[in-house]
C-alpha cells in the first residue's frame, strides 16, 4: 500500500475533456486556434507597447502587464492540454502539476490587482485631470506593478506549499484538463480543511480588496461623468474606461462563477475552459479594437515595415 501511495503521489492522469477521436482532432483544433491567436494578441500588445515610447504611460504599463500575464496563463493551461489530446497515458507528474497550479494562480492573481491598478488609474484620469501626473507617477506605476507581481508570487508560493503537504493515495486521475485545485482537493486522502481555509483567508480578502477599488473607482467616474455638461466630454470619458470595464466586467463575471462552495465543483470545466483560456484571448481585442491610440501605432507600425520590406 505504501509503494502504491508513493506512485499515486508523484503522478496524474489528465481525464481531459472526451475520449473520442473525431471530437478530440476537432477541439485540438479549436483550442490550437486559440492559442495561437492568444500568443500573438498579447505578446504582439506586449511588443507594441515597448516599442512605443508614446505608450510608455501608467494605463499602457499596466495593459502591458495584464497581457503578459494572460500569456503566461495560456502557456501554463493550454500546451499540456493540447498534447493530452493525443497522448495515450496522459500523464503529469506531481511537480509538473505543481507548477502548472502555481503559474495560473500567479496570472489570475496579479490579473486581479492589475485590473485594479487600471480602474484607479482611470479614477484619477477623469476624477482628478489636473493631478494625474502627481497622483499617477511612473514611479507610483512601477511600484504598483511590482507590487502585484510580489504579492502574486507570495499567494501563489502559499498554495502551491499547502498542496504538497497533500497525500494523494484514492486515485491519481484528474477529472479535469488542468491540476486545478478542487480536482485535487478530492483525490486527497489528508483532510485538506486546512487548504480550504486558507484559501479564504488568502484569496478572499484579495478578491473582495480589488473589486472595492474596481467598484469605488467606476461609481466616482460614472458620477463625475454625468456631471460633465459637455457631450463630447461625456463621450470621450465613456470611451477611455469602456473597454476596461468590459474586460474587467467579464473577468470578475467568471472568477465568482469559478470561486463556488468546494461541494459543487463537479460543473467547473465549462467555467474553467472560458476563464483560463478564452479572457485570456478576449482581452488584447477588447483594449485594441476599441482603443484609437493603439491601432494608431499599431497602423504605423505596419507602414513602417511594409516600407522597409
Amino acid at each position: 500500500m505504501d509503494k502504491e501511495n508513493q506512485s499515486l503521489a508523484t503522478e496524474f492522469i489528465l481525464i481531459g475533456f472526451t475520449d473520442r477521436p473525431v471530437l478530440k482532432s476537432l477541439l485540438f483544433s479549436v483550442f490550437f486556434a486559440i492559442y495561437l491567436v492568444t500568443m500573438v494578441g498579447n505578446l504582439g500588445l506586449v511588443a507594441l507597447i515597448l516599442m512605443e515610447r508614446r505608450l510608455h504611460t501608467p494605463m499602457y504599463i499596466f495593459l502591458g502587464n495584464l497581457a503578459l500575464m494572460d500569456s503566461c496563463c495560456a502557456c501554463a493551461i493550454t500546451p499540456k492540454m493540447l498534447e493530452n489530446f493525443f497522448s495515450k497515458d496522459r500523464m503529469i507528474s506531481l511537480y509538473e502539476c505543481m507548477a502548472q497550479f502555481y503559474f495560473l494562480c500567479l496570472a489570475e492573481t496579479a490579473d486581479c490587482f492589475l485590473l485594479a491598478a487600471m480602474a484607479y488609474d482611470r479614477y484619477v484620469a477623469i476624477c482628478s485631470p489636473l493631478q494625474y501626473h502627481t497622483l499617477m507617477s511612473k514611479k507610483l506605476c512601477l511600484q504598483m506593478t511590482a507590487g502585484a507581481y510580489i504579492a502574486s508570487n507570495l499567494h501563489s508560493m502559499i498554495h502551491v506549499g499547502l498542496l504538497l503537504r497533500l497525500t494523494f493515495c484514492r486515485s491519481n486521475q484528474i477529472d479535469h484538463f488542468f491540476c486545478d485545485i478542487l480536482p485535487l482537493y478530492r483525490l486527497s486522502c489528508t483532510d485538506p480543511s486546512i487548504n480550504e481555509l486558507m484559501i479564504y483567508i488568502f484569496s478572499m480578502p484579495i478578491q473582495i480588496f480589488t473589486i472595492a477599488i474596481v467598484l469605488f473607482s467606476y461609481l466616482c467616474i460614472l458620477f463625475t461623468i454625468f456631471k460633465m455638461k459637455s457631450k463630447e466630454g461625456r463621450g470621450k470619458a465613456f470611451s477611455t474606461c469602456a473597454s476596461h470595464f468590459l474586460s474587467v466586467s467579464i473577468f470578475y463575471i467568471c472568477l465568482l462563477m469559478y470561486i463556488r462552495p468546494f461541494e459543487e465543483g463537479d460543473k467547473d470545466i465549462p467555467v474553467a475552459v472560458f476563464y483560463t483560456i478564452v479572457v485570456p484571448l478576449l482581452n488584447p481585442f477588447i483594449y485594441s479594437l476599441r482603443n484609437k491610440e493603439v491601432i494608431n501605432v499599431l497602423k504605423r507600425c505596419l507602414k513602417n515595415y511594409n516600407i522597409f520590406k
